[in-house]
């Protein structure tokens, strides 16, 4: 009998760890490596927040709290679900975690059974169907493709959803593609949703305020309030307030639902970290405009890398309505061999190409579950990102 359990050794470890760890050996060795696989703002976290946090440590709030966030934490959570979104909860119905990532977790481990199904749009962020592999359930993958945008149609999330169907996972903007739905079409996927009550909704709102160009964002109980019963809206202080370091996610939703993820918290890490949680509050509750100007630099390297990515051949980039990343599709590229003689049969084949003979790390879009592509995190310095596009766009030229 071996050490390691048949279910973990089924997951995959998370793709974009490992291409950022990667890179980051290739840099401490000496080599010239541009890192474009982490999905983290450059920006420092703003100094009202930092405040925050080092006032909590001068006042001692550096012990154990409740298990699922202090009741300061969880008020302004509510204020701000309320204030973004219309929804309205009440502190009992509100999970605090050391990060997005463990809210998601949480729910499904509090709710998959074997054979339970969850409805997962491609592409999707990595960590997505190995969270519910290892909760137990099965990922049901629906493509959303370049022709529809990476959006999925209300007719194959129909197709998908079967009487073993427990969750739709929902993100938007997304991770990888920074694709968003605007309310017409978000409301075309809630009255699927509607038709199987069945069916519960966990919305990955992480990218929320980082929209361009006029979007509107919505989200699934605000768009249709018959849903809010069975919806997790879940979000987090990592993306728009550059605290991807400070760990704290969040969520709203029905009290047995929230009391179960309660428990399984107090069975695993217990309660996030204390001083973050402080930090945490101000960033809900302090001033906001910072986001419109961080939003005006991603709009300019947005458009820096659309425009070099479209400029090669071979390469189609579709222009993201939010988040940080772009997904080009290299389809044109794939059966071409690479200067040192690496023939590009995928993307996982170019990726690994790219980061060894241009020094540009990317994370393959096979990771994310539609490919070929790529995806780039602009969340980068201007000048940074620019020479990354040189050396991608050299790289592609030079392929026969």
């Amino acid at each position: 009998m071996g050490l390691i359990s048949a279910t973990l050794a089924g997951v995959k470890p998370s793709a974009t760890v490992t291409i950022s760890n990667r890179a980051a050996a290739m840099k401490a060795a000496g080599e010239d490596v541009i890192g474009l696989g982490a999905g983290e703002p450059d920006f420092d976290t703003p100094a009202h927040i930092r405040a925050a946090g080092i006032a909590a440590i001068e006042e001692g709030r550096t012990r154990y709290t409740a298990v699922d966030g202090i009741t300061e934490l969880k008020q302004a959570i509510c204020r701000k679900f309320e204030r973004d979104n219309g929804l309205v909860y009440t502190p009992s119905q509100i999970s605090v975690s050391s990060g997005g990532k463990q809210v998601l977790y949480n729910a499904l481990m509090a709710t998959l059974d074997p054979g339970d199904e969850v409805v997962i749009p491609a592409p999707y962020w990595v960590s997505y169907p190995d969270m519910v592999r290892l909760a137990g359930g099965t990922p049901v993958i629906v493509e959303g493709g370049l022709e529809t945008g990476f959006r999925i149609t209300p007719e194959a999330l129909e197709a998908a959803i079967t009487p073993r169907t427990k969750w739709f996972i929902f993100n938007s903007p997304s991770n990888p593609t920074g694709a968003a739905y605007d309310r017409a079409a978000l409301a075309a996927l809630t009255d699927v949703l509607i038709r199987h009550p069945h069916v519960w909704v966990m919305t990955d709102d992480m990218y929320e305020h980082l929209v361009y160009d006029g979007f509107a964002f919505c989200t699934p109980a605000e768009v249709e309030p018959r849903l809010y019963d069975r919806t997790l809206t879940v979000n987090g202080v990592s993306k728009a307030y550059c605290m991807t370091g400070w760990r704290i996610g969040y969520a709203g939703g029905p009290e047995e639902l929230i009391g179960a993820m309660r428990k399984m918290q107090s069975q695993s890490t217990s309660n996030p970290c204390s001083i973050s949680q402080w930090a945490a509050v101000a960033a809900l509750d302090g001033p906001h405009d910072f986001i419109a100007a961080h939003n005006e630099a991603f709009v300019r390297r947005r458009d820096l890398a659309v425009s070099r990515l479209n400029g090669i051949a071979g390469v189609e980039c579709p222009v993201p309505e939010g988040a940080f990343y772009v997904y080009p599709f290299i389809r044109g590229l794939i059966g071409k061999t690479s200067p040192a003689g690496t023939l590009i049969d995928t993307d996982l084949a170019f990726a690994e190409a790219l980061l060894a003979e241009a020094g540009v790390a990317v994370v393959p879009g096979t990771a994310f579950g539609l490919a070929p592509a790529f995806r780039v995190s602009y969340a980068t310095a201007d000048a940074t990102l620019a020479e990354a596009m040189d050396r991608i766009a050299g790289f592609c030229a030079a392929l026969t």
